[in-house]
């Protein structure tokens, strides 16, 4: 399949038309309404410092549904414990930087360039990109972000300096986005990490399909708050109201 090469106008081919590895697109800015476009169309940029800009869509998707999310036993029991504070949408700079610069294995460098950085930043600064900031004695611990459309949520990223502070971003997320009944998480690639947690493979036409249902659904744009209509008994790991 042929890998397009995009101009100035902010237009994308079909996600179908993707190679195997899930490569569509080169070119292009990233503009808010050109991102904002890539993403409802199932279309991400992926690319390394010194590259062209690069659009993908691989076939399968990774997704996880906020209420099917998989909490292992030693991880509620460790949150039972509460040894993190989490809030959303305080520190998507920092959240965003530091996923760019924590090192990775079998990874040499970062696809979170100072381009992206700054394109994402626009994003949250017209509501879209959100962040989730876990903390500890007052220190950044770990986090992580992505973008909102209607009732999905696009995960780019995530951290951790502190064992488990990604984790209990993760599922503050999940569990706030299902109060919000959030159809689905898109967490884009595989990774044994996200299918632990409940993630999926879905092919490519079912993930089109999902997404454009979803899109049609109300943004919830501007800053995010942590609005629990109900709380987890970590110990059982049972729903009861949240206290008024």
């Amino acid at each position: 399949m042929p890998v397009y090469r995009l101009g100035p106008e902010c237009i994308f081919p079909p996600a179908e038309e993707a190679d195997p590895d899930g490569l569509l697109a080169v070119g292009g800015d990233l503009a808010p309404e050109r991102l904002l476009l890539a993403y409802s169309m199932g279309i991400f940029p992926w690319y390394d410092a010194g590259q062209p800009i690069l659009w993908h869509s691989p076939d399968p998707r990774l997704v996880l549904v906020p209420s099917e999310l998989v909490v292992s036993r030693s991880l509620r029991r460790l949150l039972a414990r509460a040894p993190f504070e989490v809030t959303f949408d305080t520190a998507f700079s920092e959240v965003i930087r530091a996923c760019g610069s924590i090192p990775r294995k079998h990874q040499a460098g970062t696809w979170i360039t100072p381009e992206m950085i700054e394109a994402y930043e626009r994003l949250h600064a017209q509501g879209f990109a959100h962040s989730v900031e876990t903390w500890q004695d007052g220190t950044l611990a770990g986090g992580l972000y992505g973008v909102s459309l209607g009732g999905c949520f696009f995960g780019e990223s995530m951290f951790t300096r502190r064992t488990d502070a990604s984790k209990a971003a993760l599922v503050a997320l999940c569990r706030q986005l299902d109060d919000w009944d959030f159809d689905f998480i898109d967490c884009q690639v595989h990774t044994d990490h996200l299918a632990r947690f409940g993630a999926s493979a879905w092919r490519r036409d079912r993930f089109l399909a999902a997404l454009e249902r979803s899109i049609a659904r109300t943004t919830r744009r501007g800053r995010w708050l942590i609005e629990r209509k109900h709380e987890r008994d970590e110990s059982s790991h049972e729903w009861r109201r949240a206290k008024p």
